[in-house]
């Protein structure tokens, strides 16, 4: 949705009187729930943002935001969400490692006045991690009008280190946003307008903090919008973790970018700074062309309408004030000098390695390659197919290679992965840890591994994505199953030779492309994924193997072409 130019030069006025403004709200800090039995209530309601004006919100338990669950490692929880908006929504535990059933993609929708239960052993590390709703098309809007929360889990490792952790004291939430405004003060969805800025809610905050070190936990929860965040005086601070666990050590410095759906934990020593005053602020003039908030996305011939209206784009802002108060009665005064101990996969122990590229739906209209709508592999998302197929204690490299103009924050559910490399080169130390996000820059490629544990499901798919929400609403987004590996029939064919199959999903007819022509016999066999032969095929002198798939009854299916030498493997999903 785009909004008229006039609309849009009067945002921006608004606005940009507004960001010049002295912060004079205090940072709202998000109620906690603790305990292993969470009743949600996703309600609708108004807040004021701008004087004599109610702007339609959601939240949950409350009229806008939501509050921050505090979660154990190893403790059962169980999460009731009621849903009493007027509209299907769902609820998505963003970074946990949950079962596919209970990780509310867009698979478990909750229907308006209906209750979604989801119990599950809470596995991940102490770190950071958030949720929100991920219905099709709808994740934009109702995360943008205020259903989004903190996960906080801890773990006895991160108990045993001399860390910040009383939250609201020493310890403090900031889910970053920025939104747009129509001129109802309604919040508006895909513009490129987002030029107000709020944490916690909160427009123009404030924050009293103690003259001690501090611990503040940072989510980009933007639908588009990246963040490079240092402070006004240039202040030195420390990674102490990235999205799914805290770092081996603590890692120093002055900006830490983060990409919408990211998130990170720093310590900020501010033991100098009593009776002062600093600014966390968005350095956007630091970033690199083709990240969306930068001063460039695309180049002078293609860019993306409005953008260049937006003053925020490429632009270096405050976005909240620290007042650096009294210190408590027990203050942290140090930074530890070791954290955790990780050990990162092997990629020599991956068994496949996966290429998506993503692209414009049509790569001949050169707009798309910054507006989008834009693909994984050729394809959209649809809700009854398959794009990926995987097996329990698989060890897989996935490669996101970018064919458009504007860079994507990819998001993986179910697992937390390490980054092997952005574009060959190897990621920096502060992001060497768990996660589960990854930006991938335009007209590059990023490289991540991860191993599937634990859970199985033959039906029931997670999603991977890009997050910025209206590419994802937009169908920018795939789903993958775990399956058991024990069933021998499936075992036999995982092979680490993948062959191209185009179209997939396919109706009718689809082309089993190798790498090269085969002048012996070939022997393509179509097997359903309970190990029975549906379909074999002869060829000789293959390269491209044009198969009739219409007989088949719609489902998932296992391709295996034996060539005599090695045995090439693909999926393919019958709709």
């Amino acid at each position: 949705m785009k909004l008229p130019v006039s609309i849009s030069w009067l945002i921006i006025v608004l606005v940009f009187s507004i960001e010049k403004t002295t912060a004079q709200n205090p940072l709202f800090i998000p109620p906690t729930l603790t305990g292993t039995d969470f009743q949600l209530n996703v309600q609708a309601g108004t807040k004021t943002f701008f004087s004599g004006w109610n702007t339609p919100t959601y939240g949950i338990n409350q009229s806008f935001l939501s509050p921050t669950l505090i979660f154990t490692k190893g403790e059962t929880v169980s999460l009731h969400v009621h849903n009493g908006i007027n509209t299907t929504t769902t609820m998505h535990w963003h970074g946990l490692h949950v079962p596919a059933k209970e990780d509310g993609g867009p698979h478990q929708i909750i229907e308006e006045g209906e209750t979604w239960d989801a119990t599950f052993t809470v596995m991940n590390d102490a770190a950071t991690y958030w949720y929100h709703p991920h219905g099709v098309g709808k994740t934009d809007i109702q995360v943008s009008k205020g259903l989004a929360g903190l996960i906080i889990v801890k773990d006895s490792n991160e108990a045993s280190q001399i860390l910040p952790r009383t939250y609201g004291i020493d310890d403090f939430p900031f889910i970053v946003q920025s939104k747009a405004f129509d001129v109802l003060y309604q919040i508006a969805i895909a513009s490129e307008l987002d030029t107000v800025m709020m944490v916690n809610g909160t427009m123009n905050p404030y924050l009293d903090a103690p003259a001690q070190v501090v611990r503040l936990r940072l989510l980009n929860a933007s639908s588009l919008r990246n963040y490079n965040f240092g402070f006004s005086n240039n202040l030195t601070f420390h990674q102490i973790a990235t999205d799914g666990g805290l770092l081996n050590a603590p890692v120093s410095l002055a900006r830490v970018r983060l990409a919408p759906g990211e998130r990170a934990e720093i310590l900020v020593d501010l033991g100098s700074l009593q009776d002062q005053s600093i600014y966390l602020k968005n350095f956007g003039s630091e970033l690199p062309t083709g990240i969306y908030g930068a001063d460039t996305v695309g180049n002078e011939f293609i860019a993306i309408p409005e953008y260049h209206l937006n003053p925020l784009n490429g632009a270096d802002f405050n976005i909240l004030r620290i007042n650096v108060v009294t210190p408590t009665a027990t203050p942290v005064t140090t930074i530890p000098s070791s954290l955790n101990t990780i050990t990162p996969l092997n990629e020599s122990d991956a068994s496949i390695t996966r290429t998506f590229l993503l692209a414009p739906q049509d790569t001949i209209d050169e707009q798309e390659m910054v507006e989008g709508p834009f693909t994984i592999n050729g394809v959209q998302f649809q809700m009854d197919s398959i794009n990926v197929v995987t097996y329990k204690n698989t060890t897989e490299i996935w490669k996101f290679d970018n064919q458009t103009m504007i860079a994507h924050p990819f998001h993986i559910h179910d697992v937390q992965f390490f980054i092997l490399d952005s574009n060959g080169s190897i990621p920096p130390p502060n992001e060497q840890g768990k996660k589960d996000m990854v930006l991938v820059m335009p007209m590059q490629n990023a490289r991540v591994i991860m191993k599937f544990e634990d859970y199985v499901d033959d039906s029931i798919p997670y999603m991977f994505h890009c997050h910025m929400l209206h590419h994802e609403d937009d169908g920018m987004m795939g789903s993958f199953l775990v399956m058991d590996s024990s069933n021998t029939s499936i075992l036999e064919i995982k092979e680490q030779y993948p062959i191209s199959i185009f179209p997939n999903p396919v109706h009718d007819f689809t082309t089993i492309t190798l790498a090269e022509v085969h002048d012996e016999e070939v022997s393509l066999k179509v097997i359903d994924i309970l190990g029975k032969e549906c379909k074999i095929q002869q060829q000789t002198f293959a390269q491209n193997i044009q198969l009739d798939v219409s007989s088949l009854s719609a489902g998932i299916y296992f391709i295996t072409v034996n060539t005599g030498k090695k045995i090439l493997t693909g999926k393919l999903v019958k709709q």
